[in-house]
């Protein structure tokens, strides 16, 4: 089977929808059939990775930790936009797992070089 470049783009915020929960789903399904996955969090996306969430209150799995897991499944190449995070008051050490903070230039860049890139 030929391995496929996949980009997996989280834009929206972790509760309140499901894409944030099917990107996720996505990325493992993709890392499963070894292809070569990188997530890219942008928006209000990069509040999925955010610490300390407290979901309790909306009677919702905080699901945000998983994202530690994905380096077992060879998932490593995890891109936050910098203009996204300084926007939401958000800093690399605010995250639950680590991720190479970029600028929304190199996000492109690294876009362009994708076989597949799917936004949620």
């Amino acid at each position: 089977m030929a391995v496929k470049k996949f980009m997996l783009v989280n834009r929206k915020a972790p509760h309140g929808s499901i894409y944030a929960l099917e990107s996720l789903e996505v990325v493992l399904i993709a890392a499963a059939f070894e292809q070569d996955v990188s997530v890219a969090f942008i928006d209000d996306g990069v509040y999925q990775l955010k610490k300390g969430m407290q979901t309790k209150g909306i009677a919702v799995k905080n699901f945000s930790p998983t994202y530690r897991a994905l380096e077992d499944y060879d998932v490593d190449k995890l891109y936050v936009e910098a203009e996204s995070l300084a926007l939401r008051g958000l800093k690399a050490d605010d995250l639950v797992t680590d991720v190479k903070v970029v600028d929304s230039e190199t996000l492109a860049d690294l876009m362009e070089e994708q076989d597949v890139v799917l936004s949620f």
